[in-house]
């Protein structure tokens, strides 16, 4: 499990935080429904019937339906839930053009700016935090810390919600079996899967087998050296010489005959399935379809040298407040509903990573579930993960967090393929980053 007394490493921007709440806030009781650290209880009062209105881009109906619908029509029956999702003509954005702003809606770290914020959604849930006496040290750490400094103003924006994507290594066991090559294991550096690689990477009947594939943009993001892509405080890219260590422990891999990196990302990431990758560096994640008749397993992610020995791990969504709300409290009760520690372990059981520090919730990891109850789930907890990847300094104009992934992977690929040596791609990486920030600041 994680070594959480590293918690004391966020404590202080914690602290601040929670200082800062409404004074008023420590004298008032939850209102029927709230709970306080856990959400759970007695049903709410008798009250006024209302809708509530529940936006999640790309997540649909039937897991949201599955996973939050029943606790919530249970605890809160005064309350119609209107779910709604990014269909076509519904993004976010056009919703909001279109004047129908959801009370609630789900976040994450590299579209907070466009997705939230720029679209003055903005609402800093401190002021429920006080009023409720939320614990937030129920979370992981980095999770709320990473919340605060994505939005670049010390406002709480959203509290953690599952799933969160750690980075972990799956194999093919009928590929190594039938090559005669052991298993990897866990605890594993880069150097020993590079070994692995090379040995599994050949054709066999006509037919390409990588040894080694990897879905780039989350490895590059999701670094052990928690490195970001845009400098917290120049203009460009961050600390290029362990960009170069990174760029060049990955190029290596495709430097291996037959093992040449996939022109695109979705290629690149269908190998694994496909049957064609005897190992790929990937994200634990329940939306990663794996075909029953790849006999796979997982082991811990490997460690490169002269880098933190953590597990990487893409943050995860966050349940919002739009300040446009007219049922602000009503709203945080539902996230202290959704996020529950009866909701979290029903999450967990089914393979879905908490957001929680609770170890009976995390040991729980998969138990119930028909493929994760028979894999090397461990794998996901062998080391801490990383660190919140520092962000922006509040004032420096910024690039949104997916136009940063996509100009560090375009650069990599175009390293790994050839056409600039590492160092040409950082410094090109690093002009584009500055073209975006000028473009940002004409705004």
């Amino acid at each position: 499990m994680f070594n959480w007394n590293k918690q004391a490493a966020v404590a202080i921007p914690l602290a601040a935080l929670l200082a800062v709440l409404p004074a008023c806030g420590g004298a008032e009781k939850p209102e029927a429904g709230g709970t306080g650290a856990q959400g759970g209880g007695e049903a709410v009062k008798k009250a006024e019937p209302f809708t509530m209105t529940i936006y999640a881009a790309g997540v649909k109906p039937e897991e949201f339906d599955s996973r939050f619908r029943g606790a919530l029509e249970k605890k809160f029956p005064h309350i119609t839930f209107d779910y709604q999702t990014s269909d076509k003509g519904n993004s976010i954005t056009e919703k909001v053009a279109r004047g129908e702003i959801p009370d609630i809606i789900r976040t994450d770290t590299p579209t907070i700016k466009t997705g939230y914020l720029d679209l003055q959604l903005g609402y800093d849930l401190r002021e429920m935090v006080g009023k409720h006496k939320y614990d937030l040290n129920r979370f992981v750490p980095s999770f709320i810390q990473d919340n605060i400094d994505a939005g670049q103003t010390g406002a709480l924006y959203g509290l953690p919600v599952p799933p969160y994507f750690p980075s972990v290594l799956y194999y093919n066991k009928d590929l190594f079996d039938k090559f005669g090559v052991a298993y990897p294991k866990d605890g594993m550096s880069w150097n020993e899967i590079y070994d692995l690689a090379v040995k599994l990477t050949r054709v066999d009947s006509g037919k390409v087998i990588r040894g080694f594939s990897t879905n780039l943009i989350a490895q590059l993001r999701d670094n052990p050296f928690s490195l970001p892509i845009l400098d917290p405080e120049k203009d460009g890219l961050a600390d290029q010489t362990k960009w170069k260590t990174l760029f060049d422990n990955f190029k290596r891999f495709h430097d291996i005959p037959n093992n040449g990196v996939q022109s695109t990302f979705a290629l690149e990431n269908a190998l694994f399935t496909k049957g064609e990758s005897a190992m790929y560096l990937g994200q634990h994640s329940i939306y990663l379809v794996i075909p029953p008749e790849i006999n796979w397993d997982i082991v811990s992610v490997p460690t490169l040298d002269g880098a933190p020995k953590r597990m990487g791990q893409r943050s995860p969504a966050y349940w919002s407040i739009t300040q446009q709300s007219k049922h602000k409290d009503e709203a945080f009760q539902v996230i202290m509903e959704m996020l529950s520690d009866e909701v979290q372990m029903q999450d967990s059981r089914n393979g879905i990573l908490t957001t929680l520090t609770n170890k009976d919730i995390r040991e729980a990891l998969g138990k119930a579930h028909p493929v994760y109850g028979t894999k090397n789930m461990k794998a996901l907890t062998l080391y801490e993960p990383t660190d919140p990847t520092p962000k922006r300094a509040s004032g420096k104009v910024n690039v949104s967090g997916s136009r940063q992934e996509t100009i560090i992977w375009q650069s990599f690929v175009k390293a790994a393929q050839g056409q600039l040596d590492v160092n040409s791609a950082l410094r090109e990486a690093d002009e584009l980053l500055k073209q975006d920030i000028e473009k940002e600041r004409g705004k």
